[in-house]
């Protein structure tokens, strides 16, 4: 299945939703258009049964490069724009989405991902980058903090020393050197790239998908339970998924010494 949508393009193949944005002329940079289009698609692809794991990527050369700063030039005389809103009704929103959906999310960075792009790759679970593309917090060179969870994103992920360096100095940041420094999954050659997106994506989509939505929701909590909270969650959740299909075929093919054909229930 592939539709086209104002800004981006999905295709669905083997349980697996590739989510493009589609602005390659302006580096695939958000406007309201796409801030639409991209919720509606991540709306219905929760719901889609079809759908087990999504990649989220960039046409072109670029990943994002965050906000298209053209579409909040303000008119002469006219007062600039509230960003606060801008954040409160696209970008808050957006990372709530990848975060709450309830399967795994890959964010295929295959160029640059500047500002909020950057920081919307890295509201996604797992995230692998060609070696060409870079990060970059881009905000302070107009005068700006992280956002999209960038302020929340680097220190947890980093730490403090870095995370200050980032967002202090607006530097690119490689992929190779993001991998070394823990902030993405993955780094590989731009010529491997696809292919190792595209297994990446096919492990997920045929694995346990109610488990690997309890996983994220776990990981998550744990940002802010405390040993107390985390180990009666983690009780209350794995009896939920002891009584799923999954578990039973799970346990049935490890016994047997067969791969495991999970349903995702």
């Amino acid at each position: 299945m592939q539709a086209a949508e104002t800004s981006i393009e999905v295709n669905l193949e083997a349980g697996v939703a590739t989510v493009t944005l589609n602005r390659p002329q302006r580096l695939n940079s958000f406007n309201p258009a796409m801030h639409q289009a991209l919720a509606a698609a991540l709306d219905r692809l929760r719901d889609d049964v079809e759908v087990r794991a999504l990649v989220l990527t960039g046409a072109g050369r670029a990943f994002c490069a965050g906000q298209d700063l053209s579409d909040r030039a303000p008119e002469p005389g006219q007062p600039p724009a509230d960003l606060g809103l801008s954040i409160e009704a696209y970008y808050a929103p957006l990372v709530r989405r990848l975060r709450d959906m309830p399967k795994p999310v890959i964010a295929a960075v295959n160029g640059v991902a500047a500002g909020a792009g950057a920081n919307i790759a890295l509201a996604c679970d797992l995230v692998i980058a060609a070696r060409s593309a870079s990060f970059i917090q881009a905000f302070s060179k107009i005068g700006l903090l992280p956002d999209a969870g960038g302020s929340y994103w680097l220190p947890r992920l980093l730490g403090q020393a870095r995370a200050m360096g980032l967002a202090l100095l607006a530097e690119p940041l490689p992929a190779e050197r993001a991998e070394q420094w823990g902030l993405i999954w993955r780094c590989v050659d731009d010529e491997d790239f696809p292919a190792a997106v595209r297994q990446l994506a096919e492990q997920l989509a045929s694995g346990p998908t109610l488990a690997y939505a309890r996983i994220k929701q776990a990981l998550q909590a744990a940002e802010g339970n405390s040993l107390e909270r985390q180990l009666q969650l983690e009780r209350d959740t794995q009896r939920e998924l002891g009584f799923s299909a999954d578990y039973r075929e799970g346990v049935a093919a490890f016994l047997g010494k067969r791969p495991p054909r999970f349903g995702g229930r």
